[in-house]
């Protein structure tokens, strides 16, 4: 008995959304792959999903299944790259969380030149700074802000370094004044990041290896990064956020620095994966490629810097 019948039909249905085009991306007809899954269904004794001429749907079994059966197929695809990762192409599906405004602006870029440059890679990108469990949500890779804790099952690999600033418009600070020191800040309107009910401190390094919270008094809290830079441009308060972000804003005069010469919290910016005996060669470019394109979007240590 082949025991991988019908789970890569499967897999395909699942990804694709329906039936005609998995059937389409598998160059098969569509009969013959709702068959090899109404034989997978058998030989399973369950039902995987619900369809009809028109919907596709999984069952509470097929959801299961299906998380069971990208990893096999995963496993089978680090196999057979451990052996031609050096005679074929990168191809294959990478899925990937990455940060929601980080993503969009600095890992996104780097996503779409690959897919230009290696035409049988596919990706599925989800945008999200909730924390995601890499292993129980299948991701082949995730990039986070923050350092990976110790794990036996996970790798992590440096890609990006961020500088964090406070910035404010320029008629703000024109009509409520602008800070001379770190304590001033409290006299102030701050716009925070805040996600789930849990507001961002700003930090600082305190020269001995530690760290200390700026006083921030939180008049606007936003989950969005972009939102924050939008709302200090806007003259809402004193923001604090990543100096990439905000560089063009600085440049074009809309946003200028505060307190620039204070040692500003540099923090260090991860891709993660799963570990394993061999890495295919399509998460290796991915990896390679981010690790060396995100420093030049973000600057070598995070600083601002020209565009040019």
């Amino acid at each position: 008995m082949d025991r991988l019948a019908g789970i890569q039909e499967f897999v395909a249905v699942v990804d694709a959304g329906g039936f005609s085009a998995a059937a389409q991306k598998l160059h098969l007809s569509r009969s013959a792959v709702g068959k090899a899954i109404a034989r997978l269904e058998e030989r399973l004794g369950v039902r995987l999903c619900h369809r009809t001429t028109r919907a596709f749907q999984l069952t509470s079994d097929g959801h299961a299944f299906y998380e069971h059966c990208v990893r096999i197929l995963a496993e089978l695809d680090i196999a057979e790259n451990a052996m031609t990762s050096d005679k074929e192409q990168p191809a294959g599906r990478l899925r990937l969380s990455v940060p929601v405004i980080f993503g969009r602006r600095c890992v996104a870029p780097v996503i779409a030149d690959i897919a230009r440059q290696y035409s049988e890679l596919r990706f599925d990108v989800s945008f999200t700074d909730r924390p995601v469990d890499l292993i129980d949500e299948s991701y082949d890779l995730v990039v986070r802000n923050s350092a990976l804790p110790d794990s036996a099952v996970l790798t992590a690999r440096r890609i990006a370094r961020q500088r964090m600033t406070i910035c404010a418009a320029p008629a703000y600070l024109a009509a409520r004044g602008t800070p001379r020191n770190i304590e001033d800040i409290a006299e102030h309107d701050s716009i925070v990041y805040g996600r789930d009910g849990n507001t961002r401190s700003w930090v600082f390094p305190n020269g001995k290896g530690g760290t200390y919270t700026a006083p921030a008094r939180s008049r606007l809290i936003l989950d969005d990064l972009e939102a924050a830079a939008d709302m200090a441009v806007a003259g809402m308060g004193l923001a604090w956020l990543p100096c990439w972000l905000i560089r063009e804003r600085v440049h074009s005069g809309t946003l200028v620095r505060v307190l620039p010469d204070i040692e500003p919290l540099v923090f260090d910016t991860f891709a993660v994966w799963p570990k394993a005996p061999f890495m295919p060669a399509r998460l290796r470019v991915l990896i390679d490629a981010l690790a060396s394109r995100l420093p030049g979007m973000t600057g070598a240590d995070g600083e601002i810097k020209s565009a040019a």
